[in-house]
């Protein structure tokens, strides 16, 4: 299903308070309303993320029933870009100088994400939440209406680095990275957490597009090269092809895969869940897949969520628990903002967080202030056993 219409959510109205006009002469917002505005790839290349704008729709139609937020129903807008970012461009500007929504929520992908956000902040509209770890997106003092949400690239990769030094002093490596900003982020933290030590152990690298039928070649080259560590980054799309090929070619590496496609039913399913036993990534969601969290509160009353308000989803995908979380830190934002529902206040409420979230794993919170706008710093390794991501280690970041 391509979202590229509005999704109008009703909700119950509360009385007015009198500060209520200030808030209606702001773009969006209204006495019984806030517009919010975002672009996903429900096509493309990295379509298995459209589910993420699915879930977050089906969240706040959730907040609606429950009243919305301070009496205001929530106005998702969410188009499909296709994960390109000259129509992410020209979609961002619809959204804000035609449907004149308030801000725009979890855009996704470090090319569309940059492709827009001069725009945004060149006219003060709140780019919050970004779906991306790239580290670019965290910089107030450039870009102060741009801010991320998940762990950056750059520390992903240096927590990989780390690990391999300690389980395979010496290894030579390989890594395999996308060849845009996100790739370049990851690589670029992964080669600061080998140190001093980076050109010479890693032995050779490859790049790939995301327009790529395969990646067959750049693997054969990197398993040829020696290599006993192999790092690869990439969408589901990409990661399910090397998981694949990596298996067929016999190559048994040290195997660290980028959390962005480490969803088990999107990223590890596709290639045969048995060639996956053994990898590595990190997490700082409760897996679905995770047996351990079967009982738990949070991760129950996402289940349910999820069977009444989004039963054609799959509950197993991390991608929808993804959704599901952002989505809550955006509805925190905005009951901080009570009557004070400018774009200059949802910012610095954005940028004033400290909370723990149900399908948070334990010990990592969001946080966030007026010099920081990386909301999650926190992660840990985790281990697929062929069924599910099992944790392995302790919480590691700030």
């Amino acid at each position: 299903m391509k979202m590229t219409r509005r999704s109008v959510l009703a909700a119950p109205l509360l009385p007015l308070v009198p500060t209520v006009a200030r808030a209606q002469a702001m773009p969006g917002i209204s006495a019984n309303e806030i517009k919010i505005g975002q672009t996903m790839p429900y096509s493309g290349p990295a379509s298995s993320y459209g589910t993420i704008g699915r879930a977050q729709a089906a969240y706040f139609k959730l907040i609606n029933e429950q009243g919305g937020v301070g009496g205001r129903k929530l106005t998702f807008l969410t188009l499909d870009d296709g994960y390109q970012p000259p129509k992410t461009l020209e979609m961002t500007r619809k959204l804000v100088e035609q449907d004149e929504v308030a801000f725009i929520f979890q855009q996704l992908g470090t090319p569309p994400v940059m492709a827009t956000r001069k725009y945004l902040n060149d006219r003060k509209v709140p780019q919050i939440f970004v779906a991306t770890g790239a580290t670019q997106f965290g910089d107030p003092g450039h870009f102060p209406w741009t801010m991320g949400w998940q762990p950056t690239y750059q520390t992903e990769g240096h927590v990989y680095a780390k690990y391999a030094m300690q389980a395979k002093p010496g290894a030579k490596i390989a890594v395999l990275y996308q060849n845009d900003d996100s790739g370049k982020d990851y690589y670029r933290g992964f080669r600061a957490g080998l140190g001093d030590q980076a050109d010479k152990l890693i032995v050779a690298t490859a790049t790939y597009e995301v327009t790529d039928p395969t990646v067959d070649s750049q693997l054969v080259s990197l398993k040829n090269s020696g290599a006993e560590v192999f790092f690869a980054t990439g969408i589901p799309k990409f990661a399910a092809m090397t998981i694949r090929k990596v298996y067929d070619l016999g190559w048994k590496p040290l195997y660290f895969m980028a959390n962005v496609g480490s969803s088990v039913q999107t990223g590890l399913a596709p290639a045969g869940l048995e060639k996956a036993v053994g990898l590595f990534t990190s997490s700082y969601l409760k897996d679905p897949t995770d047996p351990q969290w079967a009982s738990d509160a949070g991760f129950q009353a996402y289940l349910a969520w999820m069977k009444k308000y989004y039963p054609d989803g799959d509950p197993a995908d991390l991608n929808n628990a993804y959704g599901y979380t952002s989505a809550q830190t955006l509805v925190q934002v905005l009951t901080q903002c009570g009557n004070d529902l400018t774009r200059a206040n949802i910012m610095k409420q954005a940028a004033s967080l400290d909370v723990a979230l149900p399908l948070l794993q334990p010990g990592i919170r969001i946080r966030t202030s007026a010099d920081s706008f990386y909301p999650i710093r926190q992660l840990r390794l985790v281990r697929f056993d062929g069924k599910a991501w099992i944790p392995h280690g302790e919480v590691i970041g700030e």
